[in-house]
């Protein structure tokens, strides 16, 4: 059994970008600009978005926050996108989610510019994405698929199983893993809470995905002997080990199911670095688009 290291790898890839910022700023370019949208003070969002403006400064990009009280009108937060469109020093942008409920997350989402939506969640960039054409890919799936690319594990022929289809994780990986590409060229089921005989289809999985929120729900009894299990589930739950009272849990038993596994992701520590590490990808990614 093997560890994929999301955060050995993540390091890596922001010393790249670092790199290529440097580069940029060589030839008298600026370096890449990203803003973060809050609204209220949900504690995941809270320390989400300050490990982005963290990440942002550890690769040389300039970041900027900008922040709401949970009462902001959906006007307000429209009027804010709309500058951010608009502002040539800005390369990308994102307003984290969840929103309050009075406000619309479609409409939000569409009414960022496609050129501008490093989470990759716009229409455009996802019909893009499902064409095999250059679009931005939502962070998540993207730092699944690089995690898979930088180990050299083989997709092409295997049988991937996803468990969960949101847009955000299940959908796009699935979509990102069938297509023509390396990684890729493999054989995709999606699982969610109607499928009947789960047990049996992940059983048959060369490469498990886990992306439910339900923490503990693959057991060691799910997972073939030398499968590849990669869990994307980060949930707070209780526990009197640690001085927070709380501590992440994937959604995968991991010690019971490590012991059959080729490769694994931990948690903390595998897919969530890579999915910070993708926002950078993207966001150099946007500035590039703004340098040609």
């Amino acid at each position: 059994m093997q560890l994929l290291d999301g955060k050995a790898t993540a390091l890596n890839i922001k010393a790249e970008i670092a790199e290529e910022v440097k580069k940029m700023k060589a030839k008298g370019i600026r370096e890449p600009h990203l803003v973060a949208v809050l609204v209220g003070h949900d504690g995941g969002s809270e320390s989400y978005v300050a490990y982005k403006i963290k990440d942002c400064k550890e690769v040389g990009f300039k970041s900027t926050l900008i922040r709401y009280e949970d009462d902001v009108t959906e006007e307000e937060l429209l009027k804010c996108v709309d500058d951010l469109n608009n502002d040539s020093e800005v390369d990308g942008f994102i307003v984290q989610l969840p929103l309050p409920k009075h406000i619309s997350e479609e409409k939000i989402t569409l009414a960022i510019d496609p050129r501008k939506d490093v989470d990759g969640f716009h229409p455009q960039n996802v019909g893009l994405m499902t064409m095999g054409m250059p679009a931005f890919v939502s962070a998540t799936p993207q730092g699944i698929v690089e995690l898979i690319r930088r180990y050299g594990i083989e997709t092409s022929g295997k049988h991937v199983v996803v468990l969960g289809r949101s847009n955000i994780v299940g959908r796009p990986v699935s979509v990102l893993l069938s297509q023509k590409s390396e990684p890729g060229n493999a054989t995709v089921t999606v699982c969610h809470s109607r499928t009947q005989n789960l047990p049996d289809i992940c059983r048959q999985a060369d490469i498990l995905i886990a992306a439910l929120g339900s923490p503990g729900f693959v057991t060691a009894d799910m997972v073939k002997e030398g499968a590849v299990v990669i869990d994307v589930g980060t949930t707070r739950v209780p526990s009197d080990k640690t001085r927070s009272g709380f501590k992440l849990m994937g959604d995968v038993r991991f010690e019971e199911v490590a012991p059959k596994c080729s490769y694994i992701t931990p948690v903390p520590g595998g897919v969530g670095p890579m999915t910070r590490a993708s926002l950078l990808i993207n966001t150099l990614k946007a500035a590039k688009q703004r340098t040609n």
